[in-house]
């Protein structure tokens, strides 16, 4: 990996930058927490989008697509808090 994790966070965070206006507008947010050594990026929802069942659509449509796009090192993203569904 060529970038330092701060440098890697900086890079997700402004790749993040496209979608919290949306998150926002629904009273919510996301924060990352770490990016671990197998590329996967551990994000926390914020607010609204805490509880809301939509997160994990927006997690895979929104945040996920945002930040590959821009930081396509990164595997996937994972949320440590929400809500589950089982199925």
């Amino acid at each position: 990996m060529s970038d330092s994790k701060d440098e890697l966070i900086e890079r997700i965070e402004a790749a993040l930058e496209s979608v919290r206006p949306h998150l926002a507008a629904d009273g919510g947010d996301v924060e990352v927490v770490e990016v671990t050594e197998e590329m996967i990026v551990k994000v926390k929802w914020l607010g609204n989008c805490e509880n809301c069942f939509m997160s994990i659509m927006t997690m895979k449509a929104g945040i996920e697509e945002a930040i590959k796009s821009k930081v396509p090192e990164i595997k996937g993203v994972e949320a440590i808090n929400g809500i589950e569904i089982k199925v």
